[in-house]
């Protein structure tokens, strides 16, 4: 049987991580002698790999840092990020939901779970660990070895990884980037209301359906399942 496969984005759609990525990003650029970019700015870029969330922020400054403090801010906003994330004030709590969700989803025989993710390996696992999710998800794709979102490679290399088709497969996200890339990989993308993204944007972009809360997320999903026929 062709397997289905359901790829979730991270921050914003599992993980509220909204507090420490603030944070982390307003030391970086004061760091560097820069204004940090509003609260706004740096939830519209959740999602993308830090470089070029990096770069994307920094164009909108002013005065465009040069080439060597764009590294700077990234290298900046990764000690950051590791430090502030020890401060219980900073936790990432998962959604609410999410972490019974996921299990009762790696539970079925008839669906794999994958993770296409702006983070790093090393901060995905270190999250996985936390929440004893670890042996929930087949495949784990991240910005340490993929084009950041919507280019589709993650997508592609998660369906690879576990031999599933692109009708069988869905990604879930709360970002206008996930949702871009579910149409790139030419998958279905289900878009959740509770991230960094205005619903109305996901659905500019291309969402299937936009999830009030995770119960309705796992009805879509069995809404896919019926109507494309993969669970016969």
């Amino acid at each position: 049987m062709n397997p289905r496969l359901v790829i979730f984005d991270c921050d914003g759609t599992l993980v509220d991580s909204q507090h420490v990525i603030v944070a982390a990003m307003e030391y970086a650029f004061t760091r560097e002698g820069l204004e940090a970019p509003p609260r706004e700015a740096v939830l519209s870029i959740v999602g993308l790999s830090l470089p070029e969330a990096i770069w994307r922020l920094a164009r909108t400054m002013p005065e465009v840092p040069e080439e060597a403090a764009v590294l700077r801010l990234t290298d900046g906003y990764k000690d950051a990020f590791t430090e502030l994330r020890q401060d219980p004030a900073h936790e990432e709590p998962m959604f609410p939901g999410a972490r019974e969700g996921v299990l009762d989803l790696a539970a079925r025989d008839d669906i794999l779970l994958g993770i296409a993710t702006g983070k790093s390996r090393r901060g995905v696992d270190r999250l996985l660990e936390m929440r004893g999710l670890d042996a929930c998800f087949a495949t784990i794709q991240t910005a340490d070895d993929a084009p950041s979102k919507p280019h589709p490679a993650m997508i592609v290399q998660a369906m690879d990884d576990v031999g599933a088709s692109s009708d069988a497969t869905l990604m879930v996200g709360d970002t206008t980037f996930d949702i871009e890339m579910a149409r790139n990989a030419g998958v279905t993308g289900l878009g959740v209301s509770w991230g960094y993204h205005p619903p109305a944007h996901l659905e500019d972009a291309g969402a299937h359906y936009i999830a009030g809360d995770f119960a309705a997320l796992l009805n879509a999903i069995g809404d896919h399942e019926a109507k494309s026929g993969t669970g016969e």
